[in-house]
């Protein structure tokens, strides 16, 4: 079958990474051959851009930060990305494009047409076939982390978390038809089961 390729976005404490790994088991355990990623990461060169971005002592400039951002993903296209979707995979990534939309066009305030056109270049015009947002209030995202494990960008502001939500909900209302936001504070199982049942009318047979 054709590689279909999905993105998982939202704020900090989301639940994104639970919910791809409960959705790739599920996949698996129907026939799918599956592919996990994610932003920024997927490769080990993608992985050390990501442990720079994240690092507690780091200070980059806006537009540095999001040149790294773009960085890892261009990586992360085309040696994992591009490659599983020409073997028929489907692949999930945590985070992708709209991210960077949110945290540095809004959080940051960086230009969204500049964002855009940096995105583009990244990707190679890749887009995925659908995204879900999972969607919740900072207070509670933030809420749910130990403050041990909080990486550079989770130390950041509640009023920058509240623009990078604003972020998101801005993007998923400009193009409803491919992202699905879904509501992140119900339960656990209540948010898979409704995610389950957006993704599988989206697949082919095994």
């Amino acid at each position: 079958m054709d590689g279909v390729f999905f993105t998982f976005e939202g704020p900090e404490g989301a639940g994104k990474t639970t919910q791809i790994a409960r959705l790739s088991d599920a996949l698996l355990e129907r026939g799918y051959s599956v592919t996990r990623t994610r932003e920024p990461g997927g490769d080990p060169f993608g992985e050390r851009v990501r442990a720079l971005l994240l690092d507690r002592d780091a200070s980059p400039i806006p537009i540095a930060e999001l040149l790294l951002f773009a960085a890892a993903r261009a990586q992360n296209v085309r040696t994992v990305i591009r490659p599983a979707l020409d073997a028929g995979h489907v692949v999930l990534c945590d985070r992708f494009t709209d991210s960077t939309l949110a945290y540095q066009g809004y959080g940051r305030d960086l230009s969204p047409d500049a964002v855009r056109a940096v995105n583009t270049v990244a990707t190679n015009g890749l887009h995925p076939r659908k995204t879900f947002l999972l969607d919740l209030p900072p207070t509670v995202g933030l809420a749910r982390q130990s403050p041990d494990a909080q990486d550079r960008l989770d130390r950041e502001t509640l009023d920058f978390h509240e623009r990078v939500r604003a972020g998101f909900l801005a993007v998923a209302a400009a193009e409803p038809d491919r992202i699905v936001t879904l509501n992140a504070a119900q339960s656990e199982d209540a948010l898979f089961a409704q995610l389950l049942a957006a993704v599988l009318p989206l697949l082919p047979q095994p």
